[in-house]
């Protein structure tokens, strides 16, 4: 298997409009994670995680950084990625706020799923194909990688935090396929934006080092912007419904 590491995934481009909607001048930002999805549509089997995310002051703009994970089988490669920095909506941004470092898409063998999940724990995690459950000293479970596949570890931060089968097997019964987000078990978060990090791999994540009270204004704020342009997004939308429910009623003649 050929192993290909990517520094920066280009062929992503963003698409940002600005409109009028009311009385308030807003600018709608295309979510780059579809545009991505589209971008990989001929890949049979990808991996889509959010890395990291930021919110810029200075020009009240949030903003998102993504890894891919592209199995290829002819030739056998896998290809790992990470994205440049992205615009995001405030909505998406509210969306997937404490969803930092999970999987936000999956696809295997051509199915395609928008299921936030911790990584790897959608397709590789308890497939036999990638690896195994082993057990520690202590008798617990774990799922190690088999060496050609030892780099999922690292790429989904599972290498100081091994997935262990309790959590996997919770998750697996729980909430896969029932619309819920799997943060971690009995209480505890394991996943997600507000999981305890290592030093190695939160050195790396712009938002990790922000101080908890830039983190909470900009949680506050963002809920509030969100909630503002839904309202304004459903407004606008039941006006053009009415308008067109009239464009087909009328001009009816005599």
């Amino acid at each position: 298997m050929r192993i290909v590491s990517v520094i920066i995934f280009s062929i992503l481009t963003v698409v940002i409009v600005s409109c009028s909607c009311s009385s308030d001048n807003r600018k709608f930002v295309k979510s780059p994670i579809d545009t991505l999805i589209k971008s990989l549509n001929t890949e049979k089997d990808f991996s889509i995680i959010l890395y990291d995310m930021d919110y810029d002051e200075d020009n009240d703009e949030y903003k998102h950084q993504y890894q891919t994970l592209i199995e290829q089988k002819n030739p056998d490669t896998i290809l790992l990625a990470k994205t440049p920095w992205y615009p995001v909506s405030d909505i998406l941004f509210q969306t997937h706020v404490d969803d930092m470092g999970m999987e936000l898409v999956s696809k295997k063998d051509g199915v395609l799923k928008k299921a936030v999940a911790p990584a790897g724990y959608s397709n590789h995690i308890g497939n036999e194909k990638y690896g195994q459950w082993s057990s520690n000293e202590g008798g617990s479970s774990f799922w190690a990688f088999y060496g050609r596949y030892a780099m999922m570890s690292s790429f989904f931060n599972l290498a100081y935090r091994p997935a262990g089968y309790g959590g996997w097997n919770d998750y697996n019964s729980n909430y896969r396929g029932y619309g819920r987000t799997y943060y971690g078990n009995s209480g505890t978060t394991r996943y997600g934006t507000s999981a305890p990090r290592s030093n190695t791999s939160s050195s790396n994540h712009k938002w990790s080092n922000k101080p908890n009270s830039f983190k909470e204004k900009v949680r506050s704020r963002v809920s509030t912007s969100a909630s503002r342009s839904s309202k304004t997004a459903r407004s606008s939308s039941r006006y053009s419904s009415s308008s067109s429910s009239r464009a087909r009623s009328g001009g009816s003649g005599k």
